[in-house]
């Protein structure tokens, strides 16, 4: 199936997801969209869709908005899961029931080991592999919502890597989705994808590194003002240690300067100074309490699997360490014991080897890249 004929549910109705909705409906699609508490989608509800601005302006009418699951899924071609990852694994328990052969879960994004842990779970409760689990290296908008079902995209990525579960699945997901998503391009594998996580370098260190303007509800821009030069060589030092995990396990990915290069056009001198240049960034306040995702998600399922994979590999990771023992002892939450990591995502006595071939569907001989 082709076209505008692509039936779609956006599972998340926060900022990412009423984008993702808005996004899909103004371009044509029947699109449902699921949110587990009423709150956030009573008055998408009400007035049938909502109202989105920035580059895609208008009204968008929603074939459905509801918190059952089951109506929002049924029958449709592809889930769209725009929630923070650290609520993957409860998302995964909940739709398993739900889910259907020829269905396409997509994961924006999974954070690093989404597509593993998502189907992990639906492997464990016995959910067809014609299931296809896929995960995108992070979400195609710069996005919040705005109030009552009202919602703004700052930005439009120009190009998201995406990788299926396994990787001989990439190539049919792309093509199902090549008219609605013209930015998705395939990845090697999900690996890949979950190396690629930029936000675990741009979303907690600044979160952390400005508590106290935080704390003191001064407002003020998140990347163009977070991020000093001060901040960016913290950020730089987590960059390379992330990159090393990724070059342990055959992996070559970009830096956070050359994925601001890529995604918004950015050139400017350093890291800091690129973050301070993107006009995708310009505007986006910060968040106005420490209590939030660019901690609770990103921590857990971004910096704790990676730091894991080093272990596992050999590649020592002080720099990510050290932003998650501050993390822990902020929210008094312990994001070693609760976050992802080898034994938790199923590949728990795995060689490097053994673990690209799960995620490629290929065996070691047949390997590229």
């Amino acid at each position: 199936m082709r076209g505008r004929e692509l039936r779609f549910a956006v599972v998340g109705a926060g900022g990412g997801g009423q984008a993702m909705a808005g996004y899909l409906a103004l371009k044509g699609y029947r699109t449902n969209l699921y949110n587990r508490s009423v709150h956030r989608v009573e008055a998408i509800r009400q007035r049938g869709g909502l109202l989105l601005e920035g580059p895609w302006r208008g009204f968008a009418p929603l074939n459905a908005v509801t918190t059952d699951l089951s109506r929002a899924v049924r029958g449709v071609d592809v889930i769209m899961v725009v929630v923070p990852a650290s609520a993957h694994r409860s998302v995964a328990v909940r739709m398993a029931q739900e889910l259907h052969p020829g269905q396409v879960v997509l994961l924006n994004p999974g954070r690093t080991g989404g597509a593993l842990e998502f189907r992990f779970i639906l492997d464990s409760l016995g959910v067809s592999d014609e299931v296809v689990v896929a995960e995108a290296q992070t979400l195609l908008f710069a996005s919040r919502a705005l109030g009552a079902a009202r919602a703004r995209i700052f930005a439009t990525k120009r190009r998201v890597h995406v990788a299926a579960l396994p990787a001989t699945q990439t190539g049919g997901v792309l093509a199902l989705l090549d008219e609605a998503f013209p930015q998705f391009v395939g990845a090697e594998s999900v690996l890949q994808t979950s190396f690629d996580n930029i936000g675990a370098i741009f979303h907690p260190a600044p979160t952390l590194l400005n508590a106290a303007r935080i704390e003191g509800r001064t407002p003020f821009e998140y990347y163009c003002d977070g991020v000093s030069p001060s901040v960016a060589r913290i950020l730089e030092a987590m960059d390379e240690e992330r990159r090393s995990v990724a070059w342990a396990m055959g992996l070559r990915v970009r830096s956070a300067e050359a994925f601001l290069r890529e995604a918004y056009g950015v050139r400017a001198g350093g890291l800091c100074q690129a973050m301070k240049a993107n006009p995708g960034y310009a505007g986006i306040l910060a968040p106005e309490s420490v209590q939030h995702r660019y901690i609770t998600e990103d921590v857990p399922t971004s910096l704790v699997p990676m730091t894991s994979f080093g272990d596992v590999f050999g590649v020592p990771t002080p720099t990510l360490k050290s932003i998650i023992h501050l993390a822990c002892i902020m929210q008094g939450v312990d994001y070693w014991q609760t976050g992802r990591t080898v034994d938790r995502l199923g590949l728990s006595g795995m060689n490097v080897d053994a673990i690209r071939d799960l995620v490629t569907g290929l065996g070691s001989d047949q390997m590229v890249g």
